[in-house]
């Protein structure tokens, strides 16, 4: 029998998980929760039922699973409720608009055993587990620098749902998170964060650029650059070619180097002296191979596996507070002009 999933929020991600719901077996969507027309829409586009709000669902029609893609302003309280409900839920990044939020959400899945998964969907992604194994072998010897870029334009449009002016939101809650978790899965624990952000072209509550010094406890260091306001290819979205919503490029956006050798991601290349390790010798590229798999859909059917008890979470919610701490820390560091330690 297929696990039955409901999909809370009718946004663009609540719409990409629908999608993916319909690509993986053993599972469909059931419900959609959202006030709105377009959850409605949704919901009828997929053959599902419509509920305007989470406890009418939960007292209702009562599904497998849930996956929050609302607001983060709402998903302490909706993953509360799922958690009450006795209900495995996947819980759109961030965990919450606060560090205390994220925090509840953890403490009561543990409580009552309920598993919690968080959505950073970019680990599921197949080349992110070949960097990863490459990594951990040791391809690359001591890990000793990391460079990440995250520049893109947000259009004016995407700021007319009022939420994304405010606390809660911003490139470092929305899009900088995806990064530390792509960082922390690859490189090892972030220790220390210092940082600086600015809000000086749209003015908003939140920031719309910022740069982080990180600081990792296998003694690597680090920067992350993130901006909405540039128009600019170097994001993940840009070039992983994960969403087919966003334009292609050729180019990269991690760079982590390691006294053996440097990989460059998400394209692949490993940099490496064929010989003697010397700037004055040759250096050369090995494209590594890779298979392609949407991601959202490996996380989908990974989220199934969690349900029916056959698979622990990849990202669990514990993760998902790993990587709020980060950016707590990053905010802190940002406010304070003073290094964070964690």
């Amino acid at each position: 029998m297929s696990l039955r999933l409901a999909i809370a929020g009718a946004g663009l991600i609540g719409r990409r998980h629908a999608e993916a719901v319909a690509l993986v077996a053993g599972v469909e969507l059931a419900a959609v929760v959202d006030p709105a027309a377009a959850g409605a829409e949704l919901a009828a586009r997929h053959g599902a039922r419509h509920f305007p709000g989470l406890a009418e669902l939960l007292e209702r029609d009562r599904p497998d699973g849930v996956i929050l893609a609302t607001p983060n302003q709402l998903h302490v309280e909706q993953a509360l409720a799922c958690v009450a409900a006795g209900v495995p839920a996947l819980v759109e990044k961030p965990l919450a608009t606060d560090l205390e939020g994220a925090e509840r959400i953890v403490a009561a899945g543990k409580a009552a055993g309920v598993p919690l998964l968080t959505g950073h969907h970019r680990r599921h992604n197949p080349l992110v587990a070949r960097a990863r194994e490459l990594l951990a072998r040791g391809d690359l010897g001591r890990i000793v620098a990391v460079n990440g870029q995250t520049w893109f334009f947000k259009p004016e449009d995407y700021f007319e749902a009022d939420w994304r002016r405010r606390k809660g939101a911003g490139p470092v809650y929305l899009n900088l998170i995806h990064d530390i978790d792509m960082l922390r899965h690859l490189c090892g624990e972030i220790a220390s964060v210092q940082a600086l952000a600015s809000r000086a072209v749209r003015g908003f509550e939140v920031e719309d650029t910022a740069a982080v010094l990180l600081g990792f406890a296998n003694g690597a260091v680090g920067t992350l650059s993130v901006s909405d306001t540039v128009v600019a290819p170097w994001s993940w979205e840009l070039t992983s070619r994960e969403n087919p919503a966003y334009p292609a490029t050729p180019e990269t956006c991690y760079w982590i180097g390691g006294t053996e050798g440097a990989l460059a991601l998400p394209n692949l290349a490993l940099w490496a002296n064929p010989g003697k390790r010397s700037w004055w010798e040759p250096i050369a590229a090995t494209s590594l191979p890779v298979g392609f798999e949407d991601p959202l859909v490996a996380q989908l059917r990974q989220f199934a596996a969690v349900i029916r008890g056959e698979a622990a979470p990849l990202v669990s919610a514990e993760e998902g507070l790993r990587n709020q701490r980060v950016i707590d820390a990053v905010q802190r560091a940002a406010a304070s002009g003073e290094k964070i330690g964690l």
